[in-house]
Order: structure tokens, then C-alpha cells, then sequence
């Protein structure tokens, strides 16, 4: 797994990318914390742990992947 940084809030996350499709991503932080769409949701009655990504994250993710910092792993 590699670090990637949330160019929104900053949080870093642990990704690994299986496919282009395929994406594990491990939170080193409290995520209702620390992101403020997921802040924004559990406010509104969500459970984090039900909460797959936020939209910023997941461009953050895919950045790291063009830019070459994380790497689809070979099929």
C-alpha cells in the first residue's frame, strides 16, 4: 500500500490499485475527523464505515495513478 494525500483536507489514506477498476483504500484516520464530506454526511445521519469515498479523495487517487506515484498492480 502507498501513501496518497487528499489534495482537499490533506488526510493521507493507504491505497493499492488491483485494476484500473479496483481500488483498497485504508483511512489512517478518523474520516468523519478529518474529511469534510465525510463531516458533512455523518452530520446528516450517515455511519462513516458506510461511506465508500469522497469525491476529492478519489481525485486525489487518480492523480497519484497519472502521475505515476501509485501503480496498477500487473494482472
Amino acid at each position: 500500500m502507498r501513501p496518497v494525500e487528499c489534495a482537499a483536507c490533506g488526510n493521507q489514506v493507504l491505497c493499492e490499485k488491483f485494476s484500473p477498476a479496483h481500488t483498497s483504500v485504508q483511512w489512517t484516520a478518523d474520516a468523519a475527523v478529518v474529511c469534510a464530506e465525510f463531516r458533512d454526511r455523518v452530520g446528516e445521519g450517515a455511519t462513516s464505515a458506510r461511506i465508500r469515498t469522497c469525491r476529492a479523495l478519489r481525485s486525489s487517487i487518480e492523480r497519484a495513478v497519472a502521475d505515476g506515484t501509485l501503480e496498477v498492480a500487473d494482472a
